[in-house]
């Protein structure tokens, strides 16, 4: 494969996610015509005011009456509010349509993090993924307003007023006016080529340093507990002063663009007074204030340059987010459904998988008949977990195939297997919202009697779904994980028994939660407590990765000699 045809793919890729990110800022052909026009009138109007100043001052000089003048002031008065009246309609209407185009652009962004994979979101904090779903679009939308308002209102008036003052005043005076502009936007873009990496790294430090602090203080009673504190607070100062390095590059680059551009503006003005020396006062008078007009549009985007900054490099970090693929690959379209209905087969054949080229799995062979159970035993860190997540096809494998219901995950429609497949695992998430909002995780539901039935499946009918649900016992939270599966009524079941860190009378709830669960459906249980395990109907013992004993649960304990039979034992005494 050559090196050009592999960087034009490169280029047209990037192509297409500028283009995907242009397209969610983009309002709709009627806002963006009714924008268009009150940034017309905010250009337009400013322009004309100086016609009615050169007049003023001329008629004046000529001994013109008091009616005349004064109908002239009130000319440009008028001017100068419906100017001031479309900026600020200009403004709103930017701002509403850039919050507006940015809100899209957040929810496609967060819908693309949220889709890529477990391997993705173990590299970056959850500190970090905020900072850059929110962080950036926020940057981005300050940044498109200033960019309507800034530059391209400020490009159109400094094309105006080259035009007037070329037709109206002198076509030298007007080719000067547009060399020195050239000059001094050559100048900014060369400036903003420095500034931009500096900003992007600023960038970079903060949300590195968001990410160092969301992990820290969720772990902060472990820090304090076991005299970590100290550590922790000396990288806290090692992060931030990444971060200051970076912001003080940054605004030197700025201080020294904004100097350099006050002395610019300030050589221009010289030079068009120089050039109005054999003009009429009137016409010296519209120089000057065109010239002003110039300057104004450059200096709001020195005083933007660090949001611009900020902004590109916000989505230049989209950018890179967007091009992130999950190491799921699509299933072929069209894509299979599990059967829809009833309990799943399951089949693991010949199963590898590896962690970053790590081998984890070797030579996994499970085979599961539909409503049978599967509990998985073995220390921690022998692999239990990463089956218990090739099954709910977080990962895929390295090598062999995982089954449900006959079909190989690859192959099967995502959202079916999601629908099909369910998981309950320890860590249970519960959410500051009502108990129906962190049953049904704020998605559509079939009617709050089934999802009364749900609860009451596991011992929680007397919650109320309207209440707001605040801080649960550890047991609850398990019992809520137990409703969630009721009310997705999948077909087979990964459950990651919590029951251990429970009180007696806790625990006794769950199991029955387990067990009717379980009931007519296909389950996996990942077992801590090997007395947990009655319920299931084969047992695979998993060790170094690998299974070393597979057999039914009776089968099993009839042998004394065995893996589980002694793990049994010594769990007994």
């Amino acid at each position: 494969m050559s090196a050009s045809s592999t960087s034009g793919r490169a280029a047209s890729g990037r192509h297409v996610l500028r283009s995907r990110r242009l397209h969610s800022l983009w309002p709709g052909p009627g806002p963006a015509a009714l924008l268009a026009l009150s940034i017309v009138a905010t250009t337009a109007l400013p322009l004309a005011a100086p016609q009615l100043t050169r007049r003023f001052v001329d008629d004046a000089a000529a001994g013109a009456g008091i009616d005349r003048l004064t109908l002239i002031a009130l000319g440009y008065l008028g001017l100068a509010v419906a100017g001031q009246a479309a900026r600020t309609l200009t403004a709103w209407l930017a701002g509403r349509l850039a919050w507006a185009g940015t809100d899209r652009l957040r929810e496609r962004l967060a819908a693309h993090a949220l889709g890529l994979d477990m391997a993705f979101h173990g590299r970056h904090t959850p500190g970090e993924m905020i900072e850059r779903v929110d962080g950036d679009v926020a940057a981005v939308a300050g940044f498109v307003v200033a960019f309507l308002l800034d530059v391209v209102a400020g490009v159109l008036l400094l094309c105006g007023v080259i035009a007037v003052v070329a037709v109206t005043v002198d076509p030298g005076v007007g080719a000067v006016l547009l060399a020195y502009c050239a000059l001094i936007g050559l100048g900014m873009v060369r400036a903003q080529r420095l500034a931009v990496p500096s900003a992007a790294r600023a960038r970079a430090a903060g949300a590195a340093l968001s990410g160092y602090l969301e992990e820290r203080l969720a772990g902060a009673e472990d820090l304090r507990a076991n005299g970590a504190g100290e550590h922790a607070v000396r990288r806290f100062h090692q992060v931030s002063a990444a971060l200051w390095r970076a912001d003080r590059r940054g605004d030197a680059v700025g201080s020294s663009v904004l100097a350099g551009t006050g002395v610019a503006f300030a050589a221009g003005t010289a030079l068009m007074l120089a050039l109005s020396g054999t003009l009429s006062a009137g016409t010296a008078v519209l120089l000057l204030q065109y010239t002003l007009m110039v300057r104004t549009p450059f200096e709001r985007l020195i005083d933007q340059l660090r949001q611009y900054q900020t902004a590109l490099a916000g989505l230049g970090r989209i950018g890179e987010l967007l091009a992130v693929r999950s190491t799921l690959p699509a299933p072929p379209s069209p894509a299979r459904r599990l059967p829809p209905a009833g309990p799943l087969s399951l089949e693991l054949d010949a199963v590898d998988f590896a962690y970053d080229d790590e081998p984890v799995l070797s030579g996994i062979t499970l085979r599961l008949a539909p409503g049978e159970t599967l509990g998985l035993v073995g220390r921690t860190g022998s692999g239990k977990t990463t089956i218990a997540r090739l099954i709910a096809r977080l990962y895929d494998p390295t090598a062999g195939a995982v089954r449900v219901g006959g079909l190989d995950l690859r192959e099967a429609d995502p959202a079916s297997v999601r629908g099909r497949v369910g998981v309950v695992t320890q860590d249970v998430q519960v959410f500051s919202a009502t108990v129906r909002d962190n049953l049904t995780l704020f998605r559509a539901h079939p009617g709050d009697d089934r999802l009364r039935e749900a609860l009451a499946e596991v011992g929680l009918g007397d919650w109320d779904l309207d209440a707001p649900l605040g801080a649960v016992s550890a047991g609850q939270a398990q019992l809520l994980a137990l409703a969630r599966a009721f009310l997705a009524d999948p077909g087979l079941v990964v459950l990651d028994e919590a029951s251990s860190r429970l009180d007696p009378a806790t625990e006794r709830r769950v199991d029955r939660g387990v067990t009717r669960l379980l009931s007519g459906r296909t389950g996996v249980l990942i077992a801590h407590r090997l007395a947990s395990l009655s319920r299931a109907d084969r047992i695979a013992v998993v060790a170094d990765g690998k299974i070393v004993e597979y057999g039914g649960r009776r089968d099993l304990l009839a042998d004394p000699t065995g893996r589980f039979a002694r793990m049994l034992e010594e769990a007994r005494r």
